[in-house]
């Protein structure tokens, strides 16, 4: 039987050399290798670039429809000026004096010149208390903002009176920190994520060249992903933002590791059953190609459902991450297969694999002993009481899926640490209206403007508004119901309003923060109050951009959830030719998905006292976890399915589980420390996606794909396969004993 087996290798390679000379076999690799390294060459001095076409502003990812997409379309015709307001506190343990105001007020005017900062600079405005004086200073949008902001604070501190406080805070203020929050993921979160694969693929392998190898090819993809991204984002073809940077830069990591550990694991089958590296990268390309292309294929069909999304930031990250995802296949099937080939079985030192088709054969294509041969024996010994255990185990961790509360997060809690901008927001709610710089703007028909002042002002210091204005951000030139100004010399009459195509525009400074509760509250009493009075009015401004946007969000999670299931289990179908294997895959993974949140839920609350979440946590959780964790779930069932037709659906499963043990085992490492390295991002979105992900994905791989799927489906046998003729495949003898 041996000589035969080893004939028929010997056989096919001869066939395979008459077919491909071996100058061929030398060009298609080099040629392979050089148009990789160009396009690296090429897409990675765009790692510094991408903030030139990225946009971390809330509102551009709005729906057009939205009201508050609508009013800042319409700002810059009012106003005459894109600017981004920034407002300064300044802040005393006492009551500031006449000379403290008067050399605050000088540097206020002296920041005429400085870069960054437009004309229309306010002069500082005492609070009640006498304890603070604020100031507005609008912001070229052209600017950098993260070094306009730093530059105006730094100004403004060195000329501030002794004892004096100065926090920049505001729409900039929030935008700078962000900005700057964003600013480690082309460095730090790649240098973390890459040591960490590294450090798992050293333990894995017990090698140093293939590594490097591996994540050669994770880099090369991620470069070309991101060279294609930037320019579709030039073009104005999608959005990018800090956010879906973060997680294409991830994704691709993790998902072309992924991928390249399974094409490791056959072209190391391969090299212990030929001594030709050119037979062996063919079989082990053609034994990967379905599993890899089914499992990106379904990672891409899952994200591509976002392009369902009412919010451009969960639209957008769809063909961005899909991307990523079809540079890793291709790398992974071709620059990695490439290499390895150029280095043989060099590639693997120390540990070279040795040429042993008779140990091969022996051991029937599962490698001898170890902890998953005892995974599959005890498997077969107690199937039932295993999969309904784990099960148990799982719906119990996903009760608390209750306790998350994922309605949204105020501005102020978006980054993790310190904040100048949340500081100065403290500060100005404790000497003015929290809701100071970040007005509501409600844009009206000017014969309507009376109609639309009346509800404002009906809600005045009583109901949350405080100061109602007529194009005037600053709140400088107030309106009464008589329309007369309560600022400057008694008397003075509010400035007529700017009417643009018919409409015009006031403001309404809130009492309560812009991005607390309470606001949100008062922004939708206000415009239910509008939509009766004053019917096509719109409420735009911070807290009405935060409402649209949990709205919009909301919606996305209701809408998406239910497709990407059927999608994927609809692919799922195709891929294994069964309905009730695909069925209980989706099962299973929903169920892994919902622990994982549970328990995420419980430990945001119990241990981090986060504030919440934003809808999208569980919206962009559901997918990655779904999405991806079904990855393990095809690459060990592709394998039960095409050891099921050698040996029957028990022993299949059991071979199966023996087989691909390891190497989705390391796959599951990989992905889940990729996904942990996001946390190293101060943004509380990202933090809460890196351990929702990194734990669901360790749940999957060590409970679900381990335990769960192999003993229920062995404790089905062959009727998992129904409706295809593999169900119906009698049984056959058990070749592993």
């Amino acid at each position: 039987m041996t000589s035969t087996h080893t004939e028929h290798r010997s056989g096919e390679s001869i066939g395979s050399r008459r077919s491909a000379p071996k100058w061929l076999r030398i060009l298609i690799p080099a040629l392979l290798i050089l148009v990789w390294f160009a396009g690296a060459g090429i897409g990675g001095p765009y790692f510094g670039k991408v903030s030139e076409v990225s946009s971390n502003d809330p509102t551009a990812y709005l729906p057009e429809s939205a009201d508050a997409t609508q009013v800042r379309n319409l700002l810059t015709e009012f106003n005459d000026s894109d600017t981004i307001p920034a407002i300064v506190v300044f802040a005393g343990d006492t009551a500031l004096t006449d000379t403290d105001l008067a050399k605050i007020s000088d540097s206020l005017t002296g920041l005429a010149n400085t870069p960054g900062i437009t004309d229309g600079v306010s002069p500082a405005i005492p609070s009640e208390d006498g304890k603070a004086a604020q100031a507005f200073v609008p912001i070229d949008s052209d600017a950098d903002l993260g070094d306009t902001v730093a530059a105006l604070g730094e100004t403004l501190r060195a000329d501030a009176p002794s004892g004096v406080n100065v926090y920049v805070t505001g729409p900039a203020g929030f935008s700078s920190d962000l900005a700057a929050a964003f600013s480690g993921i082309d460095g730090l979160l790649l240098g973390v994520a890459l040591i960490a694969v590294f450090l798992i693929l050293i333990v894995v392998y017990r090698s140093l060249l293939l590594p490097v190898a591996v994540l050669a090819t994770s880099m090369f993809a991620l470069c070309v992903a991101l060279l294609t991204v930037w320019w579709l984002a030039k073009a104005g073809v999608i959005l990018l933002s800090g956010q879906t940077q973060g997680i294409l830069f991830i994704l691709v990591i993790g998902a072309a590791t992924d991928y390249s550990l399974l094409y490791v694991a056959r072209f190391r089958e391969e090299l212990r059953i030929t001594t030709d590296k050119w037979q062996a990268t063919m079989r082990a390309v053609r034994a990967s190609f379905e599993p890899i292309v089914a499992s990106g294929g379904t990672v891409i069909a899952g994200l591509l459902c976002l392009l369902l999304s009412d919010l451009k930031s969960n639209s957008t990250l769809g063909p961005v991450a899909a991307i990523g995802i079809v540079f890793a296949m291709l790398a992974a099937l071709t620059l990695l297969p490439a290499i390895l080939f150029a280095f043989g079985r060099a590639a693997f030192w120390p540990r070279r694999p040795v040429f042993e088709p008779d140990v091969v054969e022996a051991e029937h294509g599962m490698p001898s002993g170890g902890i998953w041969r005892k995974f599959a024996a005890l498997i077969k010994r107690r199937p039932r009481a295993i999969w309904v255990t784990t099960a148990i185990v799982l719906a119990a961790g996903a009760l608390g899926v209750t306790q998350l509360n994922a309605v949204g997060v105020p501005q102020s809690d978006l980054v993790i640490g310190s904040s100048e901008a949340r500081d100065g927001q403290l500060a100005l709610g404790e000497h003015f209206p929290g809701g100071s710089g970040s007005p509501a703007t409600v844009v009206v028909p000017k014969d309507e403007l009376q109609a639309a002042a009346d509800v404002l002002l009906a809600h005045s210091d009583i109901d949350g508004v405080s100061v109602v204005s007529k194009d005037s951000p600053s709140g400088s030139a107030p309106i009464t119901a008589d329309g007369i100004s309560a600022f400057g010399p008694p008397g003075t009459p509010a400035p007529e309003p700017t009417v643009v195509d018919g409409d015009v525009m006031i403001q309404a400074t809130l009492t309560s923060a812009a991005d607390s509760d309470a606001a949100a509250d008062t922004v939708r009493e206000i415009r239910s109050e509008l939509s009766d009075a004053v019917p096509g009015a719109l409420v735009g401004g911070v807290t009405a951009t935060a409402i649209d946007t949990n709205t919009a969000s909301i919606h996305d999670r209701n809408l998406i959830i239910p497709v990407v299931l059927a999608v994927i289990l609809v692919i799922l179908m195709l891929l294994l030719r069964s309905v009730v294997a695909p069925i209980l895959l989706v099962l299973t993974t929903a169920l892994s998905f919902g622990t994982a949140l549970g328990v995420s839920a419980l430990v945001f609350n119990g241990v981090f006292n986060f504030p919440g979440a934003d809808p999208a946590v569980p919206l962009f959780g559901f997918i990655f976890l779904v999405a991806l964790g079904i990855d393990y779930n095809i690459f060990l069932m592709t394998r039960v399915r095409e050891e099921s037709v050698k040996h029957g659906t028990r022993e299949g499963i059991l071979r199966g589980l023996t087989i691909t043990g390891g190497v989705i085992t390391s796959a599951g490492l990989v992905l889940a420390a990729t996904f942990a390295a996001l946390a190293v991002i101060p943004i509380l979105f990202l933090v809460q996606i890196a351990f929702i992900v990194a734990f669901g994905v360790l749940i999957d791989t060590f409970i679900v794909r381990s335990l769960l799927v192999p003993a229920l489906s062995y404790d089905i046998g062959e009727k998992i396969w129904w409706p295809s003729k593999l169900s119906r495949a009698s049984k056959r003898v058990d070749t592993a004993n």
